[in-house]
């Protein structure tokens, strides 16, 4: 039974994190009285270097990942074997990759608190997807959203993008974990996963851990500039850390209806500028734009140039710390091998119990 299973089971009454060196643990109190120190929740969370990252990953995935850091033991990973079924240059796989790192690193991940680490780094992972793929009915795979989704945007079809759960299934197993924050569209993979752990737990005895998805609802999906999901193969996507010239011009191309300033727009809340707005502004100023639009007299201009003002405040620090990172590439080389170690410390041990359950050792 895992951390988050014990605790929902235990958690009656009071429980509070404690912190006993570098690792969290839970504090709680049974349906006796007694207090009872429970592992580590560990977290799972990857994301693909296909591509520059925008506002929608930071938002979506980023900045729930971040604010996790602080609640157990977070894993998170690059996912270069991924990116192999969309991206097929070489080298800018390795460049997005180092990107990523660089991303997450500028914008508050603790290497000392939370594993950072390349998919490929390890590789026990593609071993793990293997023995899932022998119990992995072809049905539950035929029934994932995101295959169709990739084909009916003219992504070839492959083998690669047809396992594409099998081996997050995998990424996600390896490392016992409890939680996996993802996105709405990203929920049946995480369910997926679930089935997959039960068959191999039923077929070979209790192995893999049965994680469990968060979702925050507030940022589930981010707009892009055409009012669909923001999404780099749209290509209406917002750099996180793009130039500020470019940056200006994607967010004054966002999409708007023929209104005049003049008139009154009851469906304000509906607007892509405003939802952007607000995530990056305060709340008080998110609402004081929504506000003037719904009664009018507000131009769409002035609210994509508060929309880029605000957008570049926010990420000034992390601007900033990102160009101090990216002049010393050793250290965030170091921090992805020395994630890739620790990670690879619980992989061995978790796919060591699935060969010897399955009869390969």
């Amino acid at each position: 039974m895992s951390a988050l299973q014990i605790h929902k089971v235990l958690g009656v009454g009071k429980s509070e994190m404690v912190h006993g060196g570098p690792k969290p643990r839970i504090k709680t109190v049974d349906p006796f009285g007694k207090v009872v120190s429970l592992p580590p929740m560990r977290i799972l969370s990857g994301i693909q270097p296909s591509g520059t990252l925008h506002l929608g990953n930071y938002f979506g995935m980023m900045k729930p990942a971040l604010e996790l850091q602080t609640q157990g033991e977070a894993y998170y990973f690059i996912a270069n074997y991924h990116s192999m079924t969309s991206l097929f240059d070489a080298g800018q796989r390795r460049q997005n990759t180092l990107d990523v790192a660089l991303d997450f690193l500028a914008c508050g991940l603790d290497p000392k608190r939370t594993v950072l680490f390349r998919q490929s780094d390890v590789p026990e992972v593609t071993e793990l997807a293997w023995l899932l793929s022998t119990i992995t009915p072809m049905g539950l795979l035929e029934r994932c959203h995101s295959y169709k989704d990739k084909l009916a945007r003219g992504l070839a079809p492959s083998h690669g993008l047809f396992a594409y759960p099998v081996l997050m299934a995998a990424d996600i197993l390896i490392y016992d974990s409890n939680l996996v924050p993802v996105g709405r569209d990203q929920k049946q993979h995480v369910e997926v996963t679930r089935d997959i752990a039960i068959k191999f737990n039923q077929q070979y005895g209790e192995v893999f851990v049965i994680p469990e998805p968060q979702i925050r609802d507030e940022v589930a999906v981010v707009p892009g500039t055409d009012g669909q999901k923001m999404s780099k193969s749209y290509g209406n996507a917002i750099d996180l850390f793009g130039e500020e010239k470019a940056t200006r011009k994607q967010i004054m191309s966002l999409v708007m209806d023929s209104r005049t300033p003049a008139e009154p727009k009851p469906d304000a809340e509906k607007n892509v500028a405003i939802q952007l707005l607000k995530l990056v502004a305060p709340a008080a100023v998110g609402q004081d734009y929504e506000d003037h639009l719904r009664a009018g007299g507000l131009g769409y201009g002035d609210l994509k140039k508060q929309l880029f003002a605000s957008y570049w405040d926010y990420f000034a620090p992390a601007r900033a710390q990102r160009a101090e990172l990216a002049a010393n590439p050793d250290y965030v080389e170091q921090v992805l091998r020395d994630g890739a170690a620790r990670a690879r410390a619980v992989a061995r041990t978790v796919l060591k119990r699935a060969r010897a359950a399955s009869g390969i050792e």
